[in-house]
């Protein structure tokens, strides 16, 4: 697993282009844009499922709540930084709250 925040960032993208088989290449993903909704990447909900499901086989992160999902599918950012809390915390869930 990664050790470093920006390494972690740059298998997030690694795993969001190859989950959802984007064209778009991972270093073009920056880490802020978001993943849904106007200006974003353009995915849908159907991506959004296949992105939990590939985080919980990666790096064990069950992410059961869509309100959760919603803030931690918002960027590449944020999904490296649920990751990390959740690698540091040794959760097996997502929290809901803050």
């Amino acid at each position: 697993m990664p050790t470093t925040n920006q390494a972690l960032r740059g298998e997030v993208r690694v795993l969001i282009v190859e989950t959802l088989m984007l064209t778009l290449p991972a270093e073009e993903i920056t880490d802020d844009v978001p993943l849904f909704g106007p200006g974003s990447l353009g995915l849908d909900s159907v991506d959004a499922l296949q992105l939990v499901v590939a985080l919980d086989k990666r790096f064990g992160l069950k992410i059961s709540d869509a309100e959760v999902a919603r803030r931690i599918l918002g960027s590449v950012a944020s999904v490296a930084d649920a990751v990390a809390s959740h690698i540091g915390r040794g959760d097996t869930k997502a929290q809901s709250a803050d």
